[in-house]
């Protein structure tokens, strides 16, 4: 069965690019700045940033749903972010290469199951859970941290 995996739409974000640090905080918002690689998960490009590169650290609400499930965390914005990543058939190496919980919701925004893997187990993991008729669409996470990596949807 064909999936996407896509970025977050940058259009929320551009607002708070270039702001000062104060500034940021008025939105509940932090500048951080890549210190490693991998380490800080762009959730726009769906890819780590480089060494020296500044992220927004904003909470973000990725389960917008009116059910006992929705949910908001923290996530990482590379500031200047212009395009959401799209993968079609294909997992991002920012995903394959982390400890990943993935869940399964229906259309009331319901959890209908979900797993621990391996980010590189992903792929395989993705068909068999799409093929559930009851699945509208899977959400994954960064299992260590548990933030919200992406949400995948059928193609």
């Amino acid at each position: 069965m064909a999936y996407v995996i896509r970025g977050l739409d940058p259009t929320p974000f551009k607002p708070l690019y270039g702001l000062s640090d104060g500034e940021l905080a008025a939105f509940g918002a932090v500048r951080r700045r890549a210190d490693e690689k991998p380490g800080f998960r762009c959730r726009v490009t769906l890819e780590d940033a480089e060494p020296g590169e500044d992220l927004i650290l904003i909470n973000y609400q990725h389960l917008p749903v009116d059910s006992p499930y929705r949910a908001s965390y923290a996530i990482f914005v590379r500031e200047g972010a212009e395009q959401a990543a799209e993968y079609r058939d294909a997992v991002p190496e920012q995903l394959s290469r982390r400890l990943l919980a993935l869940r399964a919701f229906d259309a009331q925004g319901m959890l209908l199951k979900g797993d621990v893997l391996d980010g590189g187990d992903l792929a395989e993991a993705i068909e068999p859970w799409l093929e559930d008729p009851n699945v509208a669409y899977l959400q994954a996470y960064n299992a260590r941290p548990g933030c919200f990596a992406a949400r995948i949807d059928r193609a």
